[in-house]
């Protein structure tokens, strides 16, 4: 055993070696874990205290965004400390069903995180493209269906995860990123290149409308026009803000899924540690959402300034006009 390794267990036979956690480079990597749990779990928060509390964020699309930062929410409370509870001991000793849990957990949040970017595409898409129809296709129940579709398909996938019985590995003592046989390709797949693929191609159509859309307008001389103007304006930052959204997304995600669908097809020789580096850069993508909101969104930033100063606890200020604009 190298001075800076050491067994998990007793018995060199069943054991892992794993390296020393209390190493300098270890202490950091804990520490950045917990501040990404921390900053992951409140602002998410802000974003859910925020569309549930202001009445004025009760719209189909704001719903669809609280889906998602709840999704967001579970990485930071329920993933993240089980990855600074590995991290700090080195060892996996709550076992293999908890490993298999922690398993569960990442693939349906994340899951559950591309579904409700895939509703928000389609939410957007009507919005921009067919304005008229958008009232009446998406409206309140619409959005509920979406949500409890995402969250149900996620929580099945997440199941499937635990009674497939995915093997850890040949030694006991490790919780790593399971290694997925050929089959598990189709899931990949599945589970989020073919939703990929389905969302780039929606917010492609979106932007060649709104392109369209802009030229008419400028075009125009109408007056029933430029009156629109401003709703499709408004329609279209949204439009954008949640494209960087999904575009933060895929940029977090596609490293890990990529190796994952690869590794099978090189007789599994990417290293161990660098599946759990790109699974970790996947989970820093449910922080940045709440930051990409107030920094497009000025009621977003409002909202979140009323309820970290506490004011929302001294008077009702549900009916507060947040912002007027999209600004």
């Amino acid at each position: 055993v190298m001075p800076d390794q050491h067994l998990c267990y007793e018995s060199e036979n069943v054991s892992c070696m794993v390296a020393d956690s209390h190493s300098p480079a270890g202490k950091f990597y804990s520490f950045i874990l917990g501040s990404l749990s921390v900053f992951t779990t409140c602002g998410n928060l802000l974003i859910i205290i925020s569309i549930i509390y202001f009445k004025q964020l009760h719209t189909p699309t704001n719903y669809l965004i609280l889906s998602l930062a709840m999704s967001d929410l579970l990485v930071g409370a329920l993933v993240l400390p089980l990855v600074i509870v590995f991290s700090v001991s080195s060892c996996w000793y709550l076992g293999d069903f908890i490993c298999k849990i922690r398993h569960s957990f990442d693939v349906s949040l994340s899951t559950s995180s591309i579904l409700n970017l895939c509703f928000i595409s389609i939410d957007r898409y009507y919005a921009v493209c067919h304005p008229l129809r958008y009232k009446s296709k998406i409206n309140v129940c619409a959005a509920v269906m979406m949500i409890l579709v995402c969250w149900g398909v996620s929580a099945m996938v997440g199941i499937g995860v635990i009674i497939m019985g995915l093997k850890e590995g040949k030694c006991e003592g490790r919780c790593l990123s399971f290694n997925i046989d050929i089959s598990g390709i189709i899931g990949c797949i599945l589970s989020f290149y073919l939703p990929a693929v389905i969302m780039l191609s929606i917010y492609l159509k979106i932007f060649l409308v709104a392109q369209k859309q802009a030229r008419s307008i400028q075009n125009s001389t109408c007056q029933s026009v430029k009156s629109g103007a401003s709703v499709s304006k408004m329609e279209r930052k949204a439009t954008k803000t949640l494209a960087i959204v999904m575009g933060a997304f895929l940029i977090c995600w596609t490293p890990f899924f990529t190796v994952m669908t690869l590794n099978p097809l090189i007789n599994y020789s990417v290293p161990s540690t660098a599946i759990e580096i790109f699974a970790l850069l996947g989970s820093s993508n449910s922080v940045l959402n709440p930051f990409i909101y107030a920094f497009f969104y000025s009621w977003f930033r409002v909202a979140f300034r009323m309820i970290i100063s506490g004011k929302i606890f001294q008077s009702d200020f549900s009916n507060s006009k947040l912002c007027l604009q999209l600004s």
